[in-house]
């Protein structure tokens, strides 16, 4: 064959090649796209965008959780409780939670600040109770808190009738308010370890004695009842964790943390939750969602192929917490399952200790965090965080506090005895300040030294932006600036 005709034949041959590659290129590039969609399901988002930007802002002052002087630390003298032998010893004491009026301001109970807790046995991970401390107002000494012992017999979970309450084998966190007839009702997570972690909202009425002499004592609980365990529409419940293949699966389900709030008459819980099949289920069609990404189409694209390759792509389907939201009857019962405040879809999990007031007009909800849960470059396994929202009413849209949400930041290593978390922000009657509570010490991680309140300290909230207020540490468990 004629030279100059081979190479015309392989010129032609070459280039009909070319053309399908580059036509291949196109197919697979359009397949690429073809699973991107732009869903916001009606909610606000914890965007990727805004947390990329987070390590860089978290250098800021504004955001530091301050240090503390380790030597002034002191245990809660009279946490003090019985381990499974009955023998009398002292207690870990972590998550807390003041007595609030319906504002979220802390209730005066007959001249006293009452706060509750989860406190344990420290060699015992399993022992999680609620406890009652309590403290008169314009004491602040940490040795000033008394303690009132346990909120719960064992025997009060066996409730007639309620299916929930018999498998409980654990106590977790909540909120409590002081009714307008003076009453308690303490709003906490039933969890059950015999059933693959299922936490189900509950409530109770706490009946607490007016004071003889300096002593509050616990008369025992009434109208203790379950109120929600997820729908599985809005919020997962446990049944979809365990056809997920429950914890073989890498998942976390969460339906916890009870806050309740009050808005025009009406009465609500917001929790911590993971998204249902109605507003954005987890599963890798979750990473082709530019909703949860944030940031203009270049940024969606390039993010999402770099999470796509990532060792963090099988945890980020699976990242879809939520702070939820329920509407409750005058009785405390369920009336209506509402769409999540706030959901954390491809970013994290886990996103807790929910918590929302009304300040200046407007809606501020606040969550706890761990950078070990996230699957966010930059942000380690040591961070904590306390994100927060604004919005102009109870149920959103909300907007991030200082443009990403970043409000408070710390990142000790959880050996230190000063390492904090379970950040909660208690507004004041008056002023911009809102006092921030939490606690130290990991449970467990030393002999003599028990978890226990962590000094408080001041956060200054004006709209959108928030600062803590430099040299504003408070005695340890101080819940309130009003003397």
């Amino acid at each position: 064959m004629n030279i100059k005709k081979i190479a015309k034949q392989t010129t032609a041959l070459s280039f009909a090649t070319a053309l399908l590659v580059g036509a291949g290129s196109q197919t697979w590039a359009a397949e690429s796209n073809h699973k991107d969609t732009n869903n916001n399901y009606g909610v606000s988002h914890i965007t990727r965008d805004n947390m990329l930007k987070i390590p860089q802002q978290q250098k800021s002052e504004q955001f530091k959780v301050p240090a503390f002087d380790k030597s002034t630390i002191k245990n809660i003298a009279s946490a003090k409780g019985y381990d499974k032998s009955g023998n009398l010893i002292d207690l870990d004491v972590w998550d807390s939670w003041p007595l609030q009026n319906a504002d979220g301001t802390v209730a005066n109970y007959h001249g006293y600040q009452v706060v509750f807790a989860l406190a344990g046995d420290p060699k015992d991970a399993d022992d999680t109770s609620i406890y009652v401390f309590y403290q008169k107002i314009g004491e602040d000494s940490i040795d000033s808190w008394k303690n009132a012992g346990r909120v719960f017999k064992d025997s009060d979970k066996f409730v007639p009738n309620d299916p929930h309450l018999k498998k409980q084998t654990q106590e977790w966190s909540g909120s409590a308010t002081l009714t307008s007839d003076g009453k308690i009702r303490l709003f906490y997570t039933n969890f059950s370890g015999t059933n693959y972690g299922k936490q189900t909202l509950t409530t109770a009425q706490v009946n607490v004695s007016q004071p003889s002499g300096d002593t509050l004592k616990i008369e025992g609980v009434e109208d203790h009842k379950s109120i929600f365990d997820g729908d599985g529409k809005k919020y997962q419940n446990i049944q979809q964790f365990i056809d997920e293949g429950a914890y073989g699966s890498g998942d976390n389900h969460t339906l916890r943390d009870p806050h309740y709030v009050e808005d025009k008459g009406h009465k609500y819980l917001v929790f911590e939750a993971n998204t249902g099949t109605e507003d954005g289920y987890q599963g890798e069609d979750s990473l082709y969602n530019r909703a949860y990404y944030g940031g203009n189409n270049p940024f969606f694209q390039s993010e999402k192929e770099k999470l796509l390759q990532s060792s963090n792509k099988k945890k980020a389907s699976l990242a879809n917490g939520a702070l939820g939201i329920v509407e409750l009857n005058n009785d405390y019962t369920l009336k209506k399952v509402m769409d999540p405040l706030i959901t954390s879809n491809t970013v994290t999990d886990e996103i807790e200790r929910a918590n929302v007031f009304k300040k200046d007009g407007k809606w501020y909800l606040f969550t706890d965090s761990r950078g070990s849960k996230m699957t966010i470059d930059g942000i380690g396994q040591d961070d904590v965080y306390m994100l927060g929202y604004v919005s102009n009413t109870l149920t959103g849209k909300y907007k991030p506090l200082n443009d990403t949400g970043l409000v408070l930041h710390m990142d000790l290593d959880p050996n230190d005895k000063t390492f904090t978390y379970s950040h909660f922000a208690v507004p004041q009657v008056k002023g911009d300040n809102v006092v921030i509570t939490s606690y130290m010490t990991n449970r467990g991680f030393y002999s003599e030294e028990h978890s226990t309140f962590a000094p408080s300290f001041l956060l200054n909230i004006k709209g959108s932006k928030t600062a803590v207020v430099k040299n504003s540490i408070l005695p340890q468990g101080q819940l309130s600036t009003d003397k």
